[in-house]
């Protein structure tokens, strides 16, 4: 007896995985209806009654086991769902702080140290309960972001209440936790707070190497250049089980070093580098030029549609910057949109020809 197609399907290991395979049997059905109501291709009833039967048995199954998203209503609840749960958690959040703010007077040391110590505990106890009752995550996510807040609070209150000095080393120890929790449940919000709280450590820590006392270390956008490259080289780390998480680096490193550059290549007055201002102006103008080119050359060879798009964002930025610098007080207001219209159609045309030869390259 053979064995009925439901029972030979191969079942993805990965939710992103899953997703995918659902979109591709949503994206197949569709391009099945165009095709016979084109006359190109007619399934006959047995074959059909086969494939829908594979399909149904397979979309039920990850949906069961990974809660994906099988139709476009689905997906569209999701995203909302993911909205809320971060509005969730940022209003919790804010609700810790402000009881603390309220009441921490009311309380005696021992036990706001008891507070302090049981409630990072406590929540995180609960991200377990909850990952366990439910495969989408949203109340871990919760949790966990409620959980961070508390730590990080933890460790302020702590500092003031045994009158500990303050180093950058918090950072860290909030980076710490954030990834534990991130990498053990595989939330992507957490995986997001520990990578701010490490670029603030990074940041801070080699403004210290320069001599400058850590809490100035916003002064200088040198130091976020070296946290946004770190953050960049530690994408290419092999994520096996956490595949959605190297573009969060990715895109938060370069995004990181974007911004550094931005401000240097208008406020060169604030660089380390001991150059007239002008000149530092003019040398982070073309370093953002290049670094936004490379980026776009990055995120087409490699694939990574995020990278690319945030090379092609702060290109436009940067041009447009220097074309306000170049034109904005002597050029009439008119003459000086059109150009910016036509400089604008025309990145749009040279990015066409670069998508359409990533077509020819493409298997």
């Amino acid at each position: 007896m053979k064995d009925s197609p439901t029972q030979n399907k191969t079942v993805p290991d990965h939710k992103d995985d899953a997703q995918m395979r659902v979109d591709q049997i949503n994206g197949f059905q569709r391009e099945l209806v165009q095709l016979e109501q084109e006359n190109v291709l007619h399934l006959s009833d047995e074959d059909r009654r086969k494939v829908e039967s594979y399909h149904e048995g397979l979309l039920q199954q990850l949906a069961n086991q990974f809660d994906v998203d099988t139709t476009k209503m689905q997906k569209q609840m999701s995203w909302g769902m993911r909205i809320i749960s971060f509005l969730g958690a940022a209003a919790i959040s804010a609700a810790v702080f402000f009881f603390f703010y309220r009441f921490w007077g009311l309380f005696s040391v021992p036990m706001q140290v008891c507070v302090l110590v049981a409630g990072p505990i406590l929540l995180s106890v609960g991200i377990e309960v909850a990952a366990r009752k439910e495969k989408t995550l949203y109340f871990s996510a919760i949790i966990g972001l409620v959980a961070f807040a508390a730590f990080v609070l933890n460790l302020s209150m702590l500092g003031q209440i045994f009158n500990i000095t303050p180093t950058q080393n918090a950072f860290l120890i909030w980076a710490i936790f954030a990834f534990i929790l991130a990498y053990t449940y595989g939330l992507r919000i957490l995986l997001v707070a520990g990578i701010i709280s490490l670029t603030g450590y990074l940041s801070a820590t080699v403004g210290t190497w320069s001599g400058c006392y850590w809490l100035g270390f916003g002064e200088r956008p040198e130091n976020f250049i070296v946290a946004g490259l770190v953050l960049f080289f530690i994408s290419f780390i092999p994520h096996r089980s956490f595949r959605d998480f190297p573009p969060l680096y990715r895109l938060f490193g370069l995004l990181t070093v974007f911004i550094a550059v931005f401000i240097l290549a208008n406020w060169g007055s604030i660089s380390y580098l001991d150059i007239p201002s002008k000149s530092v102006e003019h040398l982070y103008q073309i370093i953002g030029f290049l670094a936004a080119g490379l980026a776009i050359w990055l995120g087409i060879k490699q694939h990574w549609p995020g990278v690319t798009n945030l090379g092609s964002t702060f290109f436009a930025i940067f041009l447009y910057t220097k074309f306000y610098d170049w034109w904005w007080n002597w050029m009439p207001k008119y003459l000086f949109f059109l150009v910016i219209g036509l400089v604008a159609l025309l990145l749009l045309l040279v990015l066409k020809r670069l998508r359409a030869r990533t077509r020819e390259v493409l298997p």
